[in-house]
């Protein structure tokens, strides 16, 4: 099995200041859209926001739009046909290095992630030429958390992590998680920009490719929280074709077609 380790929350890079873009993936996110946005770019003028946007019915897209016009370090990626969350993520990926981006973060739009981990997050996966590749934000390493969740949800989400650390052979404690930070090399060398998951599956497709490259893998604890406004898109459906691309990703990997 390929393993991660888990970093102490800034144990490494502290004088490191990279750009970094943060990619973040949103349909109907009017009501958290902006503050997070200007929670991220207080961080440091070398942080910047793209977001991508699906075209939005709430018109998330013309908010970030117009506020793109008066902040150069938030641009939006409007996108109209082929919608999906893996989508999203794929072109968010291409961009953000088009960007010139040596550190791209992957993050929830609605406040799920909380931007205050980003720093710590960035400073674990250190300048090139450290260890690490890929940093996860985690709720199952010592010190993380999922907090405003029901022991029913919490054990759905123990239970998940144990199928997909079996099925695809990855030491991760936290393969669900979708805060990431990205080393450039890492998207680069595993193509993110032509992932193949339509939908939330890019998380685990992302991850499953970057172990096989073996790239170091660290996990950083945080908290997770619930969303502040809106409403979630994740559905038990889209749930069960994630853990069904799971072992279409293993077969993948065992017919020699990925």
């Amino acid at each position: 099995m390929l393993s991660s380790r888990n970093v102490a929350p800034g144990s490494a890079g502290e004088a490191w200041r990279p750009r970094v873009v943060c990619t973040l993936p949103t349909y109907n996110e009017s009501g958290n859209i902006l503050a997070l946005a200007r929670e991220i770019l207080a961080l440091g003028p070398n942080y910047e926001v793209l977001v991508i946007d699906d075209h939005s019915p709430d018109g998330t897209w013309k908010l970030v739009g117009e506020a793109a016009l008066t902040e150069a370090r938030l641009q939006l990626l409007h996108r109209t046909q082929d919608k999906g969350r893996g989508r999203s993520g794929r072109d968010g990926f291409a961009r953000a290095l088009e960007m010139g981006a040596e550190v791209v973060i992957e993050m929830d739009a609605d406040f799920s992630h909380q931007p205050r981990y980003i720093p710590q997050l960035v400073a674990a996966l250190g300048p090139e030429g450290s260890p690490l590749g890929l940093v996860l934000g985690s709720r199952a390493v010592s010190g993380g958390m999922d907090a405003d969740r029901g022991w029913t949800r919490r054990a759905i989400t123990r239970l998940a992590n144990l199928y997909i650390r079996i099925v695809l052979g990855v030491r991760v404690h936290d393969c669900n998680s979708g805060f990431r930070c990205w080393r450039r090399s890492t998207l680069e060398c595993i193509r993110a920009g032509e992932a193949f998951s339509p939908g939330p599956a890019i998380v685990q497709e992302l991850l499953f490719k970057t172990a096989r490259a073996k790239i170091g893998i660290g996990e950083v604890p945080i908290e997770f929280t619930n969303r502040l406004h809106g409403q979630s898109t994740l559905t038990l459906r889209t749930l069960m074709q994630g853990y069904t691309a799971v072992l279409r990703l293993r077969w993948m990997s065992l017919t020699g077609k990925l």
